[in-house]
């Protein structure tokens, strides 16, 4: 042999040694997996074990909670209808209103006329109507938001925001609303 290949080892022996080590990291891995994977037996995911036990539960249920529970999946069934009759320009126009309330801290008068508007978003009265009837906002805090930022960005007295949060050309919040953002202004 000549000097250069004493000791270095032979392509054979090292793909020899690359190979044991991999079947060395399957054996531990595997035997990992045995330990710690748990016992399929225990919990069996099969459908039919699942509805036995279902049967078991509903067996066991008291009149009183089977009435509940046919009373629950009546009233779910019901909402779900309702839904599913809404006419998906009425969501629409809900799903509008509740950004402009939130976003803009709109009042309303504000938003079902912005609904409505020609320049604006164009929903029939009815679907306006819908959205205004079933949204559910805290309008004083609104009030009191725009209120807020009269006074912050624009410096006006509690007389001209009160005027402005009212105003038909303005915010068109209720008297009421626009009191309650007066006195709560700090």
């Amino acid at each position: 042999m000549s000097d250069q290949t004493k000791g270095k080892p032979g392509f054979f022996q090292s793909c020899l040694g690359c190979l044991g080590i991999i079947v060395i990291l399957g054996i531990i891995i595997g035997g990992c997996s045995a330990i710690f994977g748990g016992d399929d037996e225990k919990s069996s995911n099969k459908p039919e074990e699942k509805s036995q036990q279902e049967e078991q539960k509903k067996a066991e249920e008291t009149p009183e909670e089977k009435a509940a529970a046919e009373q629950k999946a009546k009233e779910e069934a019901e909402a779900k209808a309702k839904e599913d009759s809404i006419p998906m320009e009425h969501k629409s126009a809900l799903k509008k209103a509740e950004s402009y309330a939130e976003v803009m801290s709109m009042s309303k008068q504000g938003i079902y006329d912005q609904l409505v508007s020609e320049h604006g978003e164009k929903f029939p009265a009815d679907a306006a109507q819908y959205a205004i009837d079933n949204i559910e906002w805290d309008w004083k805090e609104n009030a009191l938001k725009k209120a807020e930022s009269y006074v912050e960005t624009m410096a006006m007295s509690k007389d001209a925001v009160y005027d402005q949060l009212i105003s038909e050309h303005g915010e068109k919040f209720t008297p009421e609303e626009a009191q309650y953002a007066i006195d709560n202004l700090k």
